[in-house]
């Protein structure tokens, strides 16, 4: 049986000027073309090749010696070359690009961006990617522990649950929901830390660095936001979570500990029930 979008081993069964056809063996009924320019040199008539088995551009099965950056069953960061009214387009390493329908993104993309991709085959069994149910395909046998440094790309904004992120686009991570992530996109590459090797294997990561080393860039960005106050910030640690969050992007815990941090160098001062700049 010929399989599209997989590699398969296949027998030269008949040469024709335009390339060679091949089988699973003499006596198969299906048979798939290697165009004459990917047929090896002194091929022959019962030879064997490992090939890969895609549509070309008038959704003909076709066989390539090419290698795809992406085949049936993988996940992979792919390209996007072009974006036209009915999806985007993208480079998969062979001539044909790759579609990806505007229903299988999890939000619009863009020209040279570079998002995770699964391949799929639709109701009309072409080849198409997807940027949906990534989740499903990711390990979860990382070799990570916590504290190690890791980079992970952006997949999914879970809202709820945080964000989704495919650590060195093989590994299930998450980052929660606390943290600010509205400056990245899907497909961003962002430096994390692990922070939890759940029993399943899957990771809780950060963008955080640890404590100690994150306080005081915390401490400096919220200086700097006190400044852009002039010199007096419209609200205290006493303010809801989330208004300290769409403020400065910290945790209220997080925000508490920058505060401390400041009034102990004896930057702020915290009389009056206000948070002013020394």
């Amino acid at each position: 049986m010929l399989k599209l979008g997989e590699y398969q081993k296949l027998q030269i069964i008949k040469k024709v000027e335009f390339g060679v056809y091949l089988a699973e063996d003499k006596g198969s009924e299906e048979k798939v073309l290697l165009p004459v320019k990917q047929v090896p040199k002194k091929a022959r008539i019962g030879d064997e090749i490992e090939v890969f088995l895609y549509r070309d551009s008038k959704d003909r099965m076709i066989a390539t010696t090419a290698k795809p950056l992406i085949t049936m069953g993988q996940i992979a960061p792919l390209t996007v070359k072009e974006v036209t009214k009915i999806g985007a387009f993208l480079d998969w390493g062979l001539e044909k690009d790759l579609f990806l329908p505007y229903k299988e993104m999890t939000e619009k993309v863009q020209k040279d961006q570079e998002v995770l991709i699964r391949l799929y085959t639709d109701k009309s069994n072409r080849l198409c990617g997807s940027m949906k149910k990534i989740y499903d395909q990711l390990k979860t046998n990382s070799p990570y522990q916590i504290g190690d440094e890791v980079v992970g790309r952006i997949y999914e904004f879970g809202h709820d649950f945080g964000t989704f992120v495919a650590i060195e686009d093989i590994y299930s991570g998450m980052i929660p929901k606390h943290e600010d992530v509205s400056k990245y996109h899907i497909g961003d590459c962002v430096n994390l830390r692990v922070t939890n090797v759940k029993e399943d294997g899957k990771l809780d990561v950060s963008l955080r660095e640890k404590s100690y080393v994150q306080m005081e860039d915390d401490a400096e960005t919220l200086l700097s936001l006190i400044d852009a106050y002039a010199g007096v910030l419209p609200f205290t640690e006493k303010a809801s979570p989330e208004v300290i969050k769409r403020e400065t992007g910290l945790s209220k815990a997080a925000f508490k500990r920058a505060i401390g941090r400041l009034y102990k160098e004896r930057k702020i001062d915290l009389s009056d029930g206000k948070i002013r700049r020394v």
